[in-house]
C-alpha cells in the first residue's frame, strides 16, 4: 500500500510517500526557517501563506521522489491537529480534494501520533520492532508528553497519557533562552552546539516539583532563572553584541559566534541544557519504573539534542530514537501513523475539522 503522507502543523511543509508502513520512497520538506527569523519564532499568518505556496510542488516532488504517479497511491494520511489553525487547514484541505478527486480513502492523523511511529517506521526499517508496551516521551517545541503505548494487536495502538509539560515544551524553553541570550532563531541546535564548551556546574539553576501529577514538567521557572542570571551578570552588551551578529540570519562560523560569547556564557547555556535533560530524565525513569514497559521511545525534534540523546543512552532500558531526518516534523511519520488506522478499514469524512488542540 501506497501512503501519501502530508504536514502542515507548523512551520514546514512536508510532504512523503511510505509504502506499506515500513519503507520511506521519498520524505520532502520545505523549511519556512528564513522567513521566520526575523521575527525570532513562527508568525502563524506567514506560515499559513508559506504554505499555500509551497504544498503543490513539494507534493510533487515527493511522488518523482517516489517514482509514483497520483493514481498509483492507494491512500493518503494527513496532519489534523494538534498545530496552528491556519497551517493544518492548508494541508487538511488539500488532502481532502486530492483525496475526492481521485476517489481514495484517506485518514486524518494526530501529528504527536506521528512522532511516536517515526520511531516505529525506522525500526521496522532496520528489521527490529519496538518492544511494547513502551514509555514514549514526545519533546518539540510545540509538545512535551509522556504517554505508556500498548499494541494489544499488530496494527492496533493504545495511548495513555501519564505526564505532560503545563507550560512551555521543552523545544520552546530552549527557543526562548536562545532568544534571551541573542542567538536568535531557531535557538535549541545552537545551544546544543554550544553546551558542550561550557561548565554546567558552575551556574546552579533550579529543577521543579510538581503538586499532583510528579511525572509533569514546568520551565518557565527554569526560563526565568535564566533571565534572573543575565540581569544579575549585565549581560546587555554581550547580547547587543550577538544580535548584531544574528541580525541577518542563522550563523554557521562557530569562531565568529564564539567572539562575541565569554565563558560565563558558555556555562550558562551549558547548565540550562544540562537542567533541561535532568528534567525530562528524571520524569522518563520514574514513569517507566511506575509502568510496566518493555521500552521508551524518545522523538521529536528536542530529540534530535546530541546531549538529549547521550543522557539517555545510559539509562538500563532499550531507548529508540528516531534519525535526525524524522525527529523534527515530517510527512514520513504521518503516513506511517495512518497506515495501520487504513488498515483497521478507519477512514476520515468530509466534515473532519482542523483541530489545533487535538489530544490523543
Amino acid at each position: 500500500m501506497y501512503v501519501l503522507g502530508i504536514e502542515t502543523s507548523c512551520d514546514e511543509t512536508a510532504a512523503a510517500v511510505v509504502e506499506s508502513g515500513e519503507r520511506v520512497l521519498s520524505n520532502v520538506v520545505a523549511s519556512q526557517m528564513k522567513t521566520h527569523f526575523r521575527y525570532g519564532g513562527v508568525v502563524p499568518e506567514l506560515a499559513s501563506r508559506e504554505h499555500l505556496r509551497a504544498i503543490v510542488p513539494v507534493i510533487r516532488q515527493a511522488l518523482e521522489q517516489a517514482g509514483l504517479g497520483y493514481r498509483q497511491l492507494d491512500a493518503i494520511a494527513v496532519t489534523q491537529g494538534p498545530g496552528l489553525v491556519g497551517s493544518l487547514l492548508v494541508g487538511l484541505t488539500f488532502a481532502k480534494g486530492l483525496a475526492a478527486s481521485l476517489g481514495l480513502p484517506w485518514i486524518a492523523v494526530n501529528h504527536i501520533e506521528g512522532h511516536i511511529h517515526a520511531v516505529v517506521l525506522e525500526e521496522r526499517q532496520q528489521g527490529r520492532e519496538v518492544a511494547f508496551p513502551a514509555l514514549a516521551l514526545v519533546v518539540s517545541g510545540g509538545h512535551t508528553h509522556l504517554f505508556v503505548v500498548e499494541r494489544p494487536q499488530p496494527d492496533a495502538y493504545i495511548y495513555r497519557l501519564v505526564g505532560k509539560t503545563r507550560d512551555d515544551a521543552a523545544g520552546e524553553a530552549f527557543d526562548k533562552v536562545a532568544k534571551l541570550l541573542g542567538f536568535g532563531y531557531p535557538g535549541g541546535p545552537l545551544i546544543d552546539r554550544l553546551a558542550p564548551l561550557g561548565d554546567a556546574s558552575r551556574v546552579p539553576l533550579p529543577g521543579t516539583r510538581m503538586k499532583g501529577n510528579e511525572l509533569d514538567l514546568s520551565f518557565s521557572g527554569l526560563k526565568t532563572a535564566v533571565l534572573r542570571h543575565v540581569r544579575a551578570a549585565g549581560m546587555d552588551e554581550e547580547i547587543a553584541a550577538r544580535k548584531q551578529l544574528f541580525a541577518a540570519g542563522p550563523v554557521k562560523d562557530l569562531d565568529a559566534i564564539l567572539a562575541v560569547t565569554p565563558q560565563a556564557t558558555l556555562d550558562l547555556v551549558a547548565a540550562f541544557q544540562q537542567k533541561v535533560i535532568d528534567e525530562l530524565l528524571d520524569r522518563a525513569l520514574k514513569a517507566a519504573e511506575d509502568q510496566p514497559v518493555q521500552s521508551i521511545i524518545v522523538s521529536g525534534g528536542v530529540a534530535a539534542n546530541s546531549g538529549l540523546r547521550k543522557r539517555f543512552a545510559s539509562i538500563p532500558y532499550p531507548v529508540c530514537f528516531p534519525t535526525l531526518a524524522l525527529s523534527t516534523d515530517n510527512a514520513a511519520m504521518i503516513a506511517a501513523a495512518g497506515y495501520p488506522r487504513l488498515l483497521r478499514g478507519e477512514r476520515s469524512d468530509f466534515s473532519v475539522k482542523a483541530q489545533p488542540s487535538l489530544a490523543l
